[in-house]
């Protein structure tokens, strides 16, 4: 006979808590296959139904709007690159604010968080006017 557990001031038998341990893990295996069934339908489902048509236009190899004329290295300006760059930095920001906003709705923490923020946009915005000053965020 298994030995009994007390949990909260009641008696609980082990294999009965072992059984709802893994009957939790046993929905997120059921959603994994239902997952993965759902992917493998769809990835047969277009094998099935897509034309094939195979032409010499269709095998060339096509990046990025660039055609595959004359020397393997082509030149892109670096501009994009520098847009990215900015979209990064806008995006770490537009994250960072959300948890701000919930921790400044906590009491005693609204003067800090502020100060906090400031901070961190101050130096957001010099690097905007750097970039500003040094004509990046012109298109040419």
């Amino acid at each position: 006979m298994p030995e009994l557990i007390v949990v909260d001031a009641t008696v609980v038998d082990p294999t009965v808590v072992a059984a709802d341990y893994f009957q939790s893990y046993s929905v997120v295996g059921l959603l994994a296959v239902v997952g993965v069934l759902f992917v493998a339908v769809a990835f047969g489902a277009g094998r099935l139904l897509r034309p094939v048509v195979p032409t010499p236009e269709k095998l060339l190899t096509y990046e990025c709007g660039v055609d595959p004329v004359g020397e393997g290295w082509a030149h892109t300006q670096v501009r994009y690159y520098v847009y990215a760059f900015l979209y990064v930095i806008f995006a770490v920001d537009s994250i960072f604010l959300f948890p701000w906003a919930t921790v400044f709705a906590a009491p005693g923490y609204g003067a800090t968080t502020l100060v906090e923020m400031f901070i961190f946009l101050g130096f957001l915005a010099v690097g905007l006017l750097y970039a500003y000053k040094k004509g990046v965020l012109t298109w040419t």
